[in-house]
Order: C-alpha cells, then structure tokens, then sequence
C-alpha cells in the first residue's frame, strides 16, 4: 500500500474499523502527492463525528475512579485524544507530500501506535460499561493543530505540546487507576507513556533539523507558539514530570523553564499590575509636574510587583519589571499558589493580541491608564474591570475619610485649607493633633503637633501643603487601642460587596507595618474589647450594612468600580473608656488589608496569618535571617511558616512576609 492510500484511508474513512485497521503488509512512499484538499474535519461514523464549531466535553471528574462508568468517561476522552493524534498524522502525511521521507516514515511509525493506544483505550472502556461515542467529544486538537502551515508547525504543536503534556498525564492517570486497582488501566497508561516518549523524541529530532540556527530549543519553541496555543499548554494539569522529558531528549533549560511557565489554557486572562504609588502621581498631576518619585517609594513597586498573586486567580497575568527567578516561581508553586502568568512591562507584544477578561491595577491614576490601554482593545463590553482614563483626583485625598465620617453623624477629622483655622484647631484639640497631607499613603505625609509646640520644620510643612494640596486633614491625637480595616467591592451594578476585617499593625505615628487577617478577625482580642465592639458599638452592622448605605452615597454619579478599603480605630477617651472611630481614612484601591484578606482565603482552613512589608536594610544579617525562615510543606497549600511572597533574591529592599499560623 502506498503511504498516502493509508494515510487517505485513516483521515477520510467513516468507519472505525477502517480508520484502525493495523500494519499493512508492506508500505511505499512512490507516489506522495495526488492533490489534496483540506477537510473540514477528519472521517468519522456519526457517533464520533466532531463539529467544525467545536463540541464541549467537559472532563470527567478524578474523584469517583472507584466507580466502573466513571473509568469507562475518562478512557473515552483519552480514546478520543488518540483517535485525534492519529488523524492528524495522516493528515500532514497528505498536507506536505515533499516533506524528507524520514520524517514521512516516522510519522507513519508513530501513527500505527496511537492506532494501538485508541483501541487499547476502547477495549478497556468496553469492559467498563462504556462504548466508544455514546459520549460528547472534543475537536480541540483538531481546531489548533490542523491549520499547521509546515511540518514545523506539526512538531511543534503535536508532538511537543499535546505529546509532551501526556508525559504528565500518562503517568499520573496510571497511578490513580492503580490506587483503584483498576491494574489493566494502569497497564495501558503506562505502555502509552514509554510510546509517548518516543513520540515527543521523533518530534524534537525534527524540531531541531528546521529550528532557526543560533537560537536554543526553548526560545524557538516560544517563538513558533502564538495564542490559543501557549507553553503551558506542553504539560498537563497534573504533576509535572522532568524525567520524562529529559527521557524523550529535552534539554535541561527546556525541562526546568516550562516547569514554572504560566498562562491562561482558555479562560481570557485578567491583567493585574502592582502600582502603589498613586497618590504621588495624582499630586503631580495637580501641581503639574512630571512624577519624579523618591527612591524608597520607587523600589517599593518594584521590589513588590508579584503582590497582586495574592488575589490573581490560575489563568491571569501579573505585569512586572523584572521576572521572578526559576527557584522562587517553583517555591510559590509548591506553596500552593494559583500561579498566574508574569509578563514583563515591555515584553507584552504577544499579550497585546490577546482577548482580555478586564484589568485590575492596584488603583487607577495616570500611570495606569496608560499601561492598561494597551490591552484594551479587544475585550467584551461585559467585562467588569474595564479601563478606565482615570479617576477623580477627589477619590485618592484625605478628605474622602472626612465626608464618609460626616455622612454617618459626625467627623472626628476635619478637612481645612486656612493656616490659622489649622492653627485653631490644633489648640482647640489641647495641642496635641495628627495633621495629614491629602495625597499620601501608608502614613507618609504625616506631620504630629505635641503639647502645642510648633517648629519652623512643621510651620513650613503646613504651608506646603496647604499651598500644593489645597487643604490638610487636623484630627486629635488619640489614645489608639487597636486599628483594623474593612474591605469592601463596589461591582459595576452599583452593589457594594463587603469583603472581610482584618487587624492593621501600625507604629506610633499611624505608620503601616502590617496586617493581621484570621478566619473572624477579632478571635485574639481581650474579651473586653470584643465585648465593646461587638455588644456597644454593634461593629457587624455597621461594617455590613450602613457603611455600604453611606459608600453608596459617598460615590453616587461617580461610576466608580473596584476595591475601597475602609480604615477605623478603637481609641480610650480621658476617662479610659473605650471609644470606636468608624472611618480614620477611605482608600480607593486595593490595600495592603485586602492582600492579606486574600492571602489568607488561599492558606489552609483554619489557619491565620500576618502580613509585613520588611526592609532588608533594616535586618542585620540578612542571610542568616532567612535560614530562620520555615514555609511549611504541606501536601496541598500552606502551612504553618514563614512565606516570603516577592523573589528576596532579587529585591532590593523590602520583602513581603507572610507568616501563617
């Protein structure tokens, strides 16, 4: 038989039995080309026929193997993969006729085993109840590999994406069969996994023969995949297996880089970017100036920008400057994060033409309007973070806590643009006050006035302010007891979503050094307290119900969309009873409350945690102070320990700590 006879028989044949029918007796290549036009789809007896839309076959579950049927619905979607494969090889045995003979014949070599796997596959699925069509199937493959433009294109997507990802599979799906001791399974899978390592090898030889000379294995492998097909695609949703990899003939950078590659398998990604210095920028802006800012603040974002992995979810991107080395990306896997996809700011050409699912900066300013309309373009009009020009200066100042506090029947603050009205009320508070820049964050831009005593520092202080940023908050020094905030989500239908409380870990001076997040966020405090909160001051439904009622008039008509992070305080009066201070500041972004909230939602049940933001100048010893460090090593999430969540290799100088227990 003729090499393309076969190669027609096995694509356009209706009939299963043809489709497989195993090694002819003997096989010739004289005649390759006889004209060929491109099906719509394979051959298939209507049973199995698969659309040219695409057919949704949803997975079966891996939690009820112990049960026959269920075995019978995951071999009948592995038959299916196989089937897939194998038409797909007849399909480039007639796409490119002129293709090197060897390659021809190792295509053809590699076909009769996945004409093998198939009716392997439909035997044991036959003696589990099941037959092979009585189910839906999926044109996946079909849908990414048959548009394949060259033999390249071939290798690259089949063997060493789909092949390459059944390394995987095949190995971890034996294993389960056999803990159900469903050892004839096992017995298949296994026999599939050594083919499979031959598979993967024939495509990489080739790989390797048209791969642009100069460039390594992995870097053209990146440049011949463009979206829907991706690297992650090359290696399953299962535990990852370097052994057989290096088996088929990978080289080690190409086997230790796609372990901690990252992007979305379908779903249109989110893009989160860290940018906590919004505040500066809108000050800029209003004094019109470009924003230069300090050195401290800069390496802030940069040492922080995998923060938003606290709450991205599998499938989003995170922008970054500087891509987290191999090492750390493994550790925040084997964590038990859900590990998005990092892109760095600037090297994004490939996401720029991708469908995207919304954007989510830390908060909305310049800078972030102009990073995020980039990826714009092409995305739904249901989304629900869409981009933004920018937000109302009004939303990142001070004065917002002041109008939510009047809202609800009286400020403690007061917001005041004259120097003597300052003046005033810091005697009026018996001298001793906080006074706030508008535009500042995490207790920057703080200035205390103390028993009345005014330097010419403060003086001049004031009068920047009140020149620059057009008023400056005054409230009393109060006797703090305890911070804490209250985190809430404002959705594009208007409804605000409380989120959770957390503990906020400040300094003397109201400066943030971190949070404390626990499944109910008051379980340590003295009983006392808990008593005032939750008897006297009846924190649950203010927190849950009129806090919502006075955000929504505090935003009506602004059509604002995202986080908002409600900052309060417990405090002593004079006479050392307890007293609540509902709003201290609003902040209209993501906070540091709400990464911890969200840390803690991905540890393990029952477990709390407090998040810090570290300088690493300020530690002495720093390489010994790590090894004191112990992330724990559960089986699946966290435990009890230390967790360091940006690269401390690679920061300068913080780090973000998160220390469950």
């Amino acid at each position: 038989m003729e090499l393309r006879e076969f190669a027609e028989r096995v694509l356009y044949s209706e009939s299963l039995e043809e489709k497989l029918l195993l090694n002819p007796r003997e096989i010739t290549d004289l005649s390759p080309d006889a004209g060929f036009s491109m099906p719509s789809g394979p051959g298939r007896p209507s049973e199995l026929r698969i659309s040219e839309k695409g057919v949704k076959a949803d997975f079966p579950g891996l939690n009820r193997l112990d049960d026959d049927v269920e075995r019978g619905k995951m071999l009948h979607f592995l038959a299916n993969h196989e089937l897939l494969a194998t038409e797909l090889m007849a399909l480039v045995l007639l796409k490119f006729p002129n293709a090197p003979k060897e390659f021809r014949m190792g295509v053809f070599e590699t076909l009769k085993e996945e004409q093998a796997h198939t009716l392997m596959y439909m035997r044991r699925m036959r003696e589990c109840g099941v037959e092979f069509g009585e189910l839906p199937v999926n044109d996946y493959f079909w849908r990414v590999v048959a548009p394949m433009e060259s033999p390249m294109d071939f290798v690259s997507r089949l063997s060493l994406v789909f092949e390459q990802a059944n390394l995987d599979y095949s190995v971890f799906y034996a294993k389960l069969f056999r803990e159900v001791g469903d050892n004839g399974t096992a017995r298949v899978l296994e026999k599939i996994y050594e083919d499979e390592i031959g598979h993967v090898g024939h495509g990489l030889k080739w790989f390797r023969k048209w791969k642009q000379e100069g460039d390594t294995d992995w870097e053209s492998f990146k440049k011949q995949l463009y979206f829907p097909l991706s690297l992650v695609r090359a290696k399953g949703v299962a535990p990852y297996n370097a052994e057989g990899r290096l088996r088929a003939g990978l080289d080690p950078e190409w086997v230790e880089k796609l372990e901690v590659e990252e992007q979305s398998r379908g779903r249109t990604p989110v893009i989160h970017w860290f940018n906590p210095n919004v505040e500066g920028e809108v000050l800029a802006q209003k004094l019109g100036k470009p924003f230069q800012p300090k050195r401290n603040v800069v390496l802030l974002e940069e040492d922080l920008d995998v923060l938003p992995i606290a709450w991205a979810r599998r499938d989003d991107v995170v922008l970054v400057n500087k891509m987290p080395s191999r090492d750390h990306l493994k550790n925040l896997r084997k964590w038990g994060f859900a590990m998005p996809e990092f892109v760095v700011i600037g090297e994004d050409e490939d996401l720029k033409q991708r469908r995207i699912g919304g954007l989510r900066p830390w908060a909305w300013g310049g800078r972030a309007s102009q990073v995020m309309k980039e990826f714009s373009h092409d995305m739904s009009s249901q989304v629900q973070w869409k981009w933004r020009e920018n937000f109302e200066d009004r939303f990142f100042s001070k004065q917002l806590g002041v109008k939510m506090e009047e809202l609800l029947g009286g400020a403690c603050g007061q917001w005041l643009e004259d120097e003597n009205e300052v003046f005033e009320a810091v005697q009026a508070y018996a001298g001793n006050a906080l006074m706030k820049a508008p535009f500042s964050a995490a207790g920057r831009g703080h200035c205390r006035v103390i028993d009345g005593e005014w330097t010419d520092s403060m003086r001049g202080w004031l009068k920047r302010v009140l020149s620059e940023q057009g008023g400056v908050v005054v409230e009393p020094w109060l006797d703090r007891v305890m911070d804490f905030s209250s985190q809430y989500e404002v959705k594009p239908s208007g409804e605000i979503k409380h989120i959770g409380m957390a503990l906020v870990l400040n300094d003397d001076l109201g400066r943030f050094r971190g949070i404390e997040a626990r499944p109910r966020w008051s379980h340590h405090l003295d009983e006392d307290l808990k008593t005032f909160l939750f008897r006297d001051a009846d924190v649950t439904s203010l927190y849950k119900e009129k806090i919502p009622e006075a955000l929504a008039k505090l935003l009506d008509g602004s059509g604002f969309v995202g986080p908002i992070g409600i900052d309060a305080m417990v405090y002593c009066d004079k006479s050392g009873n307890y007293v609540l201070r509902p709003v201290v500041e609003v902040n209209s972004r993501i906070t540091m409350g709400r990464v911890a909230l969200e840390l803690l939602r991905k540890t393990a049940s029952g477990l709390g945690g407090r998040y810090e933001i570290l300088r690493k100048s300020q530690i002495e010893d720093f390489d010994a102070w790590l090894d004191t460090l112990n992330p724990g090593e559960p089986k699946k999430g966290f435990g009890a320990g230390d967790y360091i969540i940006n690269d401390s290799s690679q920061a300068e100088e913080f780090l973000a700590l998160w220390r469950v227990s």
